[in-house]
């Protein structure tokens, strides 16, 4: 068992050398191919064999073995020389070698049964021909499972799963958004569309209990208690907070102020899916196409939510809140005086200062800040003025640097 597929001990001195390197090329290669090799055994007689062999694939597509399979022709080759048919004639020594091959060739010849024609080609022509009828088809077999319980790797959930992945991507995207802009989902649109995601992360939940998942010893649990139990122990909490209408709460107008907040603050619970995320991620990790793209999207996802972070610090502190005044040396208030939006104050009414730019032209500001330093020292026109701003730019230049390194000794 410790031997290579090649054979290669059993080679000898009248073994052909070219058809010694077809046979090891296509193992390399992973190639359906046959071959006639002439080979020995130990006690050193000749015997001929044509050898099939085929790289069997599992349901990813990967080659995990190989078919070999080894059919004794010496009784169509030319009879070999040997001691014990010594003075034979060429005609004895060939009937010989069939009397003696009678069992192969009882096994090379197909099996006809009755009402069946026979076409009328070389038996040894159709019992060596390596075609899809003759191979066997190797498939994991499905465990058996109770009726309510899902195949963790079946169609249904793998598309699930990438439905799921998407969506995770989604909120990862608009969560920090919200939460930093603190955006009320007025639009009904959008409304919609977030409830839409909360009800399909709510299925998830009731699916994940129904799901069958891989053990310690790698075996596949259909247990619906232990299914249960384990969920229960890893995801669960998460995946419930994940799915919290939290936008159809803020979506009313007599919400508290402070609880409207205190929503939009669990709703980056949601950023914790990500960790499952990345458990799926691990299977293209071995692909540089795959790996380029995942590197590409992490970087543009780091980069908003420190956009995101960038703006919280700047909106919190472009008011003083010991004598409410206003900042003139903050980004915000020189990016509304060039948006011709300035800042101004309301005397009549709330007496708090209102106007400002806009949050688009705020977030695309943000993120060109977060890009340049991510990638160079920036260019000073967006500059940092206070401590918190100041120790948050060192911060996104420290984890720029480390980008760049880990990008450098992975390439």
């Amino acid at each position: 068992m410790q031997k290579s597929s090649t054979c290669s001990f059993m080679y000898g001195e009248l073994t052909e050398k070219e058809t010694c390197e077809k046979v090891r090329q296509t193992f390399e290669n992973y190639e359906i191919n046959s071959f006639e090799l002439l080979m020995y055994k130990k006690n050193r007689m000749p015997v001929w064999f044509f050898v099939k062999i085929a790289p069997i694939r599992n349901e990813q597509d990967k080659v995990v073995l190989f078919l070999c399979t080894f059919s004794d022709i010496t009784a169509f080759k030319q009879p070999i020389e040997d001691d014990s048919s010594k003075g034979w004639g060429k005609f004895a020594r060939l009937t010989r070698a069939l009397t003696s091959s009678r069992g192969v060739l009882h096994q090379l010849a197909p099996t006809v049964h009755k009402g069946e024609s026979v076409h009328k080609q070389s038996r040894l022509a159709e019992v060596l021909q390596l075609g899809s009828d003759i191979l066997p088809q190797y498939k994991q077999e499905a465990p058996k499972t109770p009726p309510h319980i899902i195949l963790h790797y079946c169609t249904f959930k793998t598309t699930w799963d990438w439905v799921i992945l998407i969506l995770t991507f989604y909120t990862a995207i608009m969560v920090p958004y919200n939460v930093s802009f603190k955006t009320k989902q007025n639009n009904v649109t959008w409304l919609v569309v977030d409830s839409i995601v909360d009800v399909i992360f709510l299925v998830d939940i009731v699916l994940n209990f129904h799901t069958t998942f891989v053990g310690p010893a790698g075996e596949v649990i259909s247990d619906p208690k232990l299914i249960r139990m384990n969920y229960v122990k890893t995801w669960f909490v998460i995946d419930l907070l994940s799915c919290l209408p939290y936008d159809v709460i803020n979506a009313f107008e007599n919400v508290d102020e402070g609880i409207s907040s205190l929503f939009s603050s669990l709703k980056v619970v949601r950023l914790l899916r990500l960790g499952r995320v990345a458990r799926k991620l691990d299977h293209y990790i071995e692909y540089g196409a795959a790996v380029l793209l995942l590197l590409v999207c992490v970087f543009g996802l780091a980069a908003h939510w420190l956009a995101c972070i960038w703006y919280s610090i700047g909106d919190y502190e472009v008011i003083n809140g010991a004598n409410h005044l206003l900042r003139r040396t903050s980004w915000l208030y020189l990016l509304g005086e060039a948006a011709g939006t300035p800042y101004r104050f309301n005397v009549s009414g709330t007496e708090m200062w209102e106007g400002g730019p806009s949050k688009d032209s705020v977030y695309i500001t943000s993120l060109y800040f977060t890009m340049t330093s991510l990638t160079s020292i920036g260019f000073g026109n967006i500059a940092p003025t206070t401590d918190a701003e100041k120790i948050f730019a060192v911060a996104m230049m420290m984890i720029g640097c480390e980008v760049i390194l880990i990008n450098y000794m992975y390439w």
